[in-house]
């Protein structure tokens, strides 16, 4: 004969540590969320043994009834968990209503026969075989999990689902006292309801191992193909900065042969320029003006010569204190040896103002723009500047042909040039490369419509270098 008391504190022992066993194991591993289920069906079982311990000797119906429906819900958690750590469907339209038509059933067996113990083992035996089955099914359509272990635990389902129908069918024939160790029903069935419950939360820890490793060869295999793809990328990188190099020497080589040849013909300017001045015929004043201006323009062209083309990177951008006033008498002085003097109109607030930057880049981006006025209008060239808010404002305006509006977004890319300047001569770097030098000061160029037409090209420039700008190499900045 089975103490009856000493099997139910060993069920409820067992119960009770698996299910905070599956509560740590939950919170070692967050994302495998469906072990709540299993933890909280587990606990279930805990307290419905819990509730048979409390109970009594004589306990009254609803005390048997809410103790068995606490324990028949943690089979249906047990199921459902079960379910959806195999990614199964959970098939709650069996479970709910087979434990509503437990209630229900049990309810009236203790209400209206209480004595009747065999009619509430046959009804715990569907319960346990429907979801046994249910389990089973979950477990035979599996592929997550290795076919060993599922097959393990399908066994275990299956005999603990023939037991109960073993132990159905002899209180159905009347044999339930016939031996010493069935002679206490209620110990048999909680003994043999704790073995099912170690089988399963051992075969449910081999599940959880092997979906971890799983889980684990996963990452390994996504870093490795990480890992190579990283290195793919890094050897394309390298080849690219290869290439980038080799283009960059190519073109330091270019640029020294261009200087090269640009300084011999210029070289050539330069001495038949001196040896008209020199000639004992004597010049018009207005002849020397001109031999005078043709040597400040070729000053002027070997300075650019060795500041941009030059392979020396100390003679790039130098900024030095200037006086705007003198800066736009320098722009005017260029265009007045061009015979194109009489169409500018300057208007300079103030003189005086001075500001920090390279003299040949800053004349250079003001020299290209008006240029480029001249070139694309017949009209009167506007040099406005003035200082707003710690920067110069340079305005250059024209009554040209203007900019097609589809087509600004584009004015300033290398080698652009508008669909309406076809006719005129040009390369499109005027004004990339006047954005560029600009970049070197902090500065920026918007190229606007003009009312009336033609366009409103505005430079603006920081009066004092930001530390970072001052000391880069390369521009940075882009026409807005």
């Amino acid at each position: 004969m089975m103490d009856l008391d000493t099997v139910l504190i060993v069920c409820f022992a067992i119960a009770g540590l698996q299910a905070v066993a599956w509560i740590f194991v939950w919170l070692a591993w967050r994302h495998l969320y469906e072990l709540r289920f299993l933890a909280a069906g587990f606990a279930a079982i805990a307290l419905g043994l819990l509730l048979m311990l409390l109970r009594g000797g004589e306990p009254a119906a609803w005390a048997v009834v809410l103790a068995n429906i606490v324990i028949k819900l943690g089979l249906v958690l047990l199921a459902d968990g079960l379910a959806r750590f195999l990614g199964q469907p959970r098939r709650a339209w069996i479970g709910i209503p087979l434990l509503a038509f437990y209630i229900l059933s049990w309810t009236a067996a203790v209400g209206l026969d209480p004595a009747n113990v065999a009619i509430r083992i046959h009804l715990s035996t569907l319960f346990t075989a429907v979801m046994m089955s249910v389990m089973i099914l979950c477990l035979v359509r599996d592929r997550t999990q290795p076919a060993l272990l599922r097959w393990i635990m399908i066994a275990f389902l299956a005999e603990y689902m023939i037991a109960s129908i073993v132990q159905s069918a002899i209180e159905h024939l009347g044999g339930g006292g016939s031996s010493p160790v069935l002679a206490d029903r209620h110990g048999w069935y909680l003994l043999q309801g704790s073995l099912f419950q170690i089988v399963f939360f051992a075969c449910l820890l081999f599940m959880v191992s092997a979906r971890l490793s799983a889980h684990l060869r996963e990452k390994n295999e996504a870093l490795s193909r990480e890992i190579a793809e990283r290195r793919r990328l890094e050897a394309r990188l390298s080849a690219s900065v290869e290439t980038e190099r080799a283009l960059r020497d190519e073109q330091v080589d270019f640029m020294r042969i261009v200087s090269h040849e640009f300084r011999t013909p210029l070289a050539i300017i330069r001495s038949s320029a001196d040896m008209i001045g020199l000639a004992g015929d004597p010049v018009s004043p207005a002849t020397r003006d001109r031999i005078t201006g043709i040597g400040e323009a070729l000053d002027r062209l070997f300075g650019l010569i060795d500041r941009f083309m030059a392979d020396d990177r100390d003679n790039g951008f130098q900024p030095e204190p200037l006086v705007l006033g003198r800066l736009l008498e320098n722009v005017r002085l260029h265009f007045a040896m061009t015979g194109q003097e009489a169409r500018l109109n300057f208007s300079v607030g103030d003189g005086d103002i001075r500001l920090l930057a390279d003299p040949e880049m800053l004349a250079t981006v003001i020299i290209n723009l008006v240029d480029n006025a001249l070139k694309y209008s017949d009209c009167a060239i506007g040099i406005e500047a003035c200082e707003e808010k710690e920067r110069v404002i340079i305005e250059i305006s024209d009554r040209g042909i203007g900019i097609p509006e589809t087509e600004r977004p584009r004015i300033g890319r290398r080698f652009f040039r508008a669909s309406n300047t076809a006719t005129r001569a040009g390369s499109g770097l005027g004004l990339y490369s006047s954005q560029r030098l600009l970049a070197y000061h902090g500065g920026t160029l918007q190229l606007l419509s003009n009312e009336g037409g033609g366009t409103v090209a505005v430079v603006r420039l920081p009066l004092a270098l930001a530390p970072a700008t001052a000391g880069r190499s390369q521009p940075e900045g882009a026409m807005t």
